[in-house]
């Protein structure tokens, strides 16, 4: 029952990353055309579009990118709940589904971090997810560098960054134990 549950989370938190990507595209209003942009568009649209008919954006907010997000976490612990744990309550359903959207934000920004690290070893610049990833972390990394700067040619604001969203999670998690 373990492997069943660990791939029924997965899908979920993999769409879920997607959806929250295409969010955190648009908020940093990154390369449309590039074609990890594109292939993020074209996996949501079919539930961004619909949703965005009835929950407009607002202030540059893509709210109903936003809006699927909650709701596939929301179903992601609804379907965990019921499939392994033999009952519902929608009030643990909401809460878990606003938890487990905030660790896939968090988890998400730790893996395009890596990501980005890892290629800027061997893409040296050539590579157009690492363009998307350098607009989506800059403005956090930015701040970082301005207070530590490069050490001898090493950039360590996403080691910073890192150890920062670790924390982070970890004080989230222990928050709503």
């Amino acid at each position: 029952m373990n492997a069943f549950k660990f791939l029924i989370e997965i899908a979920f938190d993999l769409f879920l990353m997607v959806v929250l990507l295409r969010f955190w595209l648009q908020l940093a209003k990154a390369d449309f055309y590039n074609p990890l942009s594109q292939f993020v568009i074209k996996a949501t649209s079919p539930l961004v579009n619909p949703l965005r008919k009835i929950i407009p954006g607002f202030g540059g907010f893509d709210l109903a990118s936003l809006v699927l997000a909650f709701i596939i976490a929301f179903a992601k612990i609804s379907t965990v709940m019921l499939l392994f744990f033999n009952g519902w309550d929608p009030i643990n359903a909401l809460v878990g589904g606003v938890i487990t959207l905030f660790k896939e934000a968090l988890n998400l920004v730790f893996w395009v971090l890596i990501i980005r690290a890892i290629l800027s070893w061997v893409s040296q610049g050539n590579n157009p997810i690492e363009a998307v990833f350098h607009q989506l972390t800059e403005p956090m990394l930015r701040p970082i560098r301005k207070i530590l700067p490069p050490l001898g040619g090493l950039d360590l604001s996403i080691l910073v960054l890192i150890v920062a969203l670790q924390f982070l999670q970890i004080l989230f998690m222990d928050l709503f134990r």
